[in-house]
């Protein structure tokens, strides 16, 4: 059974910083893109970031660029985004997915296969 475990989520204030954690097993995605998103109460789902399978591409949301950083660790099927100069806005569950196919799918393209449980992060102000 394949499964996606995010962890690192909780309770900050504005400014402060969170890592995210998103452990796969069942299977290994070393060869392919992961990605995060989130979605925060009342709003879709929207994308936040996607690396690339070696972790030498990676893309980011204007709204997180130069405050989020995501990397992955494939010896360890793990993937991470490092949080920083949070926002209130930031408040929302932050869910992992894999393999990312496109990551415009959010407009239609093909979807992920696999997600995580999702994990709350709430920025205070």
């Amino acid at each position: 059974q394949v499964q996606l475990v995010e962890s690192g989520g909780g309770l900050v204030q504005a400014g402060g910083s969170l890592r995210l954690s998103c452990a796969a097993s069942g299977r290994t995605f070393s060869s392919y893109a992961m990605g995060w998103f989130r979605q925060a109460p009342g709003k879709d789902r929207e994308f936040v970031a996607t690396i690339n399978w070696s972790g030498t591409n990676t893309y980011y949301a204007d709204s997180v660029k130069g405050r989020f950083t995501i990397s992955r660790n494939n010896a360890k099927n793990t993937v991470y985004l490092q949080m920083n100069s949070l926002k209130p806005e930031d408040t929302a569950v932050y869910y992992c997915a894999a393999p990312i196919y496109d990551r415009n799918f959010l407009s239609g393209g093909r979807r992920p296969d696999y997600w995580g449980q999702g994990t709350q992060v709430t920025v205070s102000s």
